[in-house]
C-alpha cells in the first residue's frame, strides 16, 4: 500500500469519475445479491403454493436483476476509460521528461532497456490495476462484507460455517504476498533485461551480422529468456498454490453449510427456500473470493512496477541556480567578453572506484574571445570529458567554468545551452527530417515548458518543423530566415551537395540512428547542426574524424569563416584539425601541460610532436625500434614524455 498509495497524485485529478466508478461496480456487486433473495421467495412462495404467474414474475426479477447488473457493470468501465488512459499517458510523459533533464551520468549508469520497461511495460501494469485491480479490490471487498451480512442474517449457524476459513486465508495470503513480491520484482527486473539485450541487438544488426555472431546473441538471448521463464514459472506456482487454497476452503465450508442445512431443512427448523437463498447467496461470493488470489498478485506486481517508476522519478534533477545576469565588469563597469576559461577544473566520474585519480585534475586554459583552441592529447587523456563539462553534460567536482565571466554553474541549462553549441565525434541522428536534425541547434533558449517537459519543437521555438519535414514559421520572412540559416549550415559542413541529391532533399526522413546516411554524411548533419545557430561559444569533438581528405579539406576551409566569428574548443587528433586553431592546449595527465601554437609546440614538446608527427624521444627504445617512428604494438608510447 505504501508504494501504491505514491499513485494518488497522478490519480487525484480523476478521482470524481474513478470514485463513482467504484461506487457504480459496487451496486451492481450489490445488486447481484438480491438475486438469492428472490429465489427464496420464489421458492417458499410461488413454488410452494404453485402459482404459475408469480412463478413468471419471479423469472421478470430475476431477469431484470440480471440486466440492472449488467448495465452497472457496463457503465463503471465506461467512466473509468478515458480518466485511467489520461493517467497512463501523464505518467509516461512525465517519466519521459525526467530522463530528459535527468544528467548523463544516470543514462551512463542505467541499462536503456530497463528505462524501456518502465516507461512502456510497468505503465501499462498500472493502468490495468487502476482500471479493474484497485476497483475490484475495493469491490469484492464491500460484497464479501455485505454477503457475509446477508449469510448471516438468513441462517447465522451456517454462516459461521463460512466464515470459518477467513483466519487461515488471512494467514497464507499474507505469506503469499512475501513471497510474491520478490518473485514480481525479479520477473520485472529480467524483463528489462531482455529487452537492452533486444534493443542492442536491433542496433548493433550490423556488427552482429559482419562478425557472425547471431549464434552467440541468440543464445545469449535464450539464455535471458530461460531466467525469465523460471521466474514466471515460480511467479505460477505460487499464484496456483494460493488460488487452490482460496477456492478450496470456501468450497468445503460450503459444502459442510449444505449438508447441515439439509438436516435442518429436514428436521423441519430450516425452510427450504433460506437454504437455497443461503447456498445461491454463498456460490455468488465465490467469484469475490476467488478474484483475491489473482488480485492480490496483480496487487503486488503493480506495487513492483510503482516501485520501479518512481526509481526514475525520484532521482535528482540537477536544479539551476540563477542570479542575475552578468560578467565580468571593466574598470568603468562597463560589461567585456572574456571567452572560456577553465579554473582549477577537477572531474572525478561519480562512479569511480574510491581512491582512483579524478580524469581532470586542476585544469587551467583560457580561450580568448574570437579564438580557436584546439586540444590535444593522448588517448584517455580526458579531452572529450573537459568539452563535455563546459555544456554541463557533467558536473564539475571543483573549480569553474566561466563564459565571459558568467560561471556556467550559475547559468540555467536553457540559457547556457542557448549560447553553447557541440558537435560529438559519434554523431547522432534521430527518426527526422533532415531539416529537422540540422535545425535543432537553431535558435535562442527553448521556452519554459520546453525546458520542462520535452515536445516537438516549432520554427516558433526555434526550433525544427513538423515531423514531415516541412519546415513551419510564424511567418513568411521567419521561413525565410530559417531555410536561409540551413542553408548555410549546410554549405559550411559541404553536407548541400549530399542534402539535395536525397530523394526528397532536405525534408527526406534519415531513419533511425541516422545509419541510411554514411559516417561521413551524418558526421556533417551533426557539424551544420552545431553551427546553424551561430553560437557565441562552440565546442566540437573531433568533429572531422569520418571524412575523406578532400572533403576534410573544403570542411575545414567553409569552417574558418564560422570560427572567424565565435570562441571555439575543438578536440583534434590531426595536425590538418589542429591548424584550424589560433592555439594549442596539449592536455596530459588530467592537466593543461602545455599551450602555445602548432609550430611552437612542435619545438617545444616532445610529447605533442609524438602525438603529431610519430616521432619518438626515448633514446634506447628508439635504438631498439627504429629512429623516429612510433612502433604499432606501442600506441600510447607518446603518453608520459617530457614536455
Amino acid at each position: 500500500m505504501r508504494s501504491l498509495l505514491r499513485l494518488w497524485p497522478y490519480v487525484r485529478p480523476v478521482r470524481v469519475r474513478m470514485f463513482a466508478a467504484a461506487f457504480v461496480a459496487i451496486l451492481g456487486s450489490c445488486t447481484g445479491l438480491a438475486i438469492p433473495l428472490v429465489l427464496k421467495w420464489l421458492v417458499d412462495g410461488p413454488v410452494a403454493d404453485r402459482d404459475t404467474a408469480g412463478v413468471w414474475l419471479g423469472g421478470a426479477l430475476l431477469l431484470g436483476v440480471g440486466v440492472l447488473e449488467a448495465a452497472l457493470f457496463g457503465f463503471r468501465r465506461w467512466l473509468n476509460a478515458r480518466p485511467l488512459a489520461s493517467v497512463e499517458a501523464a505518467m509516461r510523459a512525465d517519466v519521459y521528461s525526467r530522463l530528459q533533464r535527468l544528467p548523463v551520468s544516470f543514462h551512463d549508469r542505467w541499462p536503456s532497456g530497463q528505462l524501456l520497461s518502465r516507461a512502456t511495460t510497468d505503465l501499462q501494469l498500472l493502468r490495468m490495476f487502476l482500471a479493474f485491480g484497485v476497483t475490484f479490490l475495493l469491490v469484492n471487498s464491500v460484497t464479501v462484507v455485505v454477503g457475509c451480512v446477508v449469510l448471516l442474517a438468513q441462517e447465522w449457524t451456517l454462516g459461521l460455517i463460512i466464515l470459518g476459513p477467513v483466519i487461515p486465508l488471512v494467514m497464507l495470503c499474507t505469506l503469499f504476498e512475501q513471497r510474491y513480491a520478490l518473485a514480481a520484482r525479479k520477473a520485472q527486473d529480467q524483463i528489462g533485461d531482455l529487452t537492452t539485450v533486444v534493443e542492442e541487438a536491433v542496433l548493433g544488426i550490423r556488427v552482429i551480422k559482419g562478425f557472425g555472431r547471431h549464434r552467440s546473441q541468440a543464445r545469449a538471448f535464450r539464455a535471458l529468456s530461460e531466467r525469465l521463464l523460471d521466474t514466471e514459472l515460480r511467479k505460477a506456482r505460487l499464484l496456483a498454490g494460493i488460488w487452490a487454497l482460496i477456492m478450496t476452503l470456501p468450497e468445503v465450508a460450503i459444502g459442510a453449510a449444505l449438508v447441515l442445512g439439509t438436516v435442518q431443512v429436514s428436521d423441519g427448523e430450516l425452510s427450504a427456500g433460506t437454504l437455497v437463498a443461503f447456498v445461491s447467496t454463498a456460490l455468488t461470493l465465490r467469484w469475490p473470493i476467488d478474484s483475491f488470489g489473482f488480485l492480490l498478485a496483480m496487487s503486488n506486481e503493480s506495487a513492483t512496477a510503482t516501485d520501479r517508476f518512481f526509481e526514475v522519478m525520484d532521482e535528482p534533477v540537477p536544479q539551476d541556480v540563477l542570479r542575475e545576469p552578468g560578467g565580468v565588469k571593466g574598470p568603468d563597469g562597463s560589461g567585456r567578453r572574456d571567452g572560456l576559461r577553465f579554473e582549477g577544473v577537477r572531474f572525478r566520474y561519480p562512479d569511480a572506484q574510491p581512491g582512483s585519480p579524478p580524469v581532470l585534475d586542476g585544469v587551467d586554459l583560457h580561450v580568448r574571445p574570437g579564438e580557436t583552441m584546439a586540444l590535444v592529447g593522448a588517448t584517455g587523456s580526458g579531452k572529450t570529458t573537459l568539452t563535455a563539462l563546459v555544456p554541463r553534460l557533467h558536473e564539475t567536482t571543483a573549480g569553474r567554468i566561466t563564459l565571459d565571466g558568467d560561471d556556467v554553474a550559475a547559468l540555467s541549462r536553457a540559457e547556457l545551452r542557448s549560447r553553447v553549441a557541440v558537435a560529438f565525434e559519434e554523431p547522432t541522428l534521430f527518426s527526422a527530417s533532415v531539416a529537422e536534425n540540422v535545425l535543432m541547434g537553431a535558435g535562442g533558449p527553448p521556452s519554459e515548458a520546453d525546458a520542462d517537459v520535452p515536445e516537438p519543437r516549432t520554427a516558433e521555438h526555434g526550433g525544427w518543423g513538423a515531423a514531415s519535414g516541412t519546415l513551419g514559421s510564424s511567418s513568411a520572412t521567419a521561413e525565410e530566415e530559417e531555410r536561409a540559416g540551413l542553408r548555410s549550415a549546410l554549405r559550411v559542413s559541404q553536407a548541400a551537395e549530399f542534402v539535395d541529391a536525397l530523394p526528397h532533399g532536405a525534408g527526406t526522413q534519415v531513419g533511425e540512428q541516422g545509419l541510411s546516411l554514411s559516417g561521413g554524411q551524418r558526421q556533417r548533419l551533426a557539424l551544420a547542426r552545431a553551427v546553424v545557430g551561430q553560437p557565441e561559444f562552440l565546442v566540437l569533438d573531433d568533429p572531422l574524424s569520418a571524412l575523406d581528405v578532400h572533403t576534410e579539406a573544403a570542411v575545414e576551409a567553409a569552417l574558418r569563416e564560422v570560427l572567424a566569428t565565435t570562441t571555439a574548443l575543438v578536440v583534434a587528433h590531426r595536425p590538418s584539425t589542429v591548424q584550424l586553431a589560433d592555439r594549442v592546449a596539449l592536455l596530459s595527465d588530467g592537466r593543461i601541460a602545455a599551450v602555445g601554437t602548432h609550430h611552437e609546440l612542435l619545438e617545444s614538446s616532445a610529447e605533442y610532436r609524438c602525438l603529431m608527427t610519430g616521432e619518438r624521444t626515448a633514446g634506447a627504445e628508439a635504438g631498439a625500434r627504429g629512429p623516429g617512428r612510433l612502433s604499432a604494438a606501442d600506441p600510447n608510447s607518446c603518453e608520459g614524455e617530457p614536455s
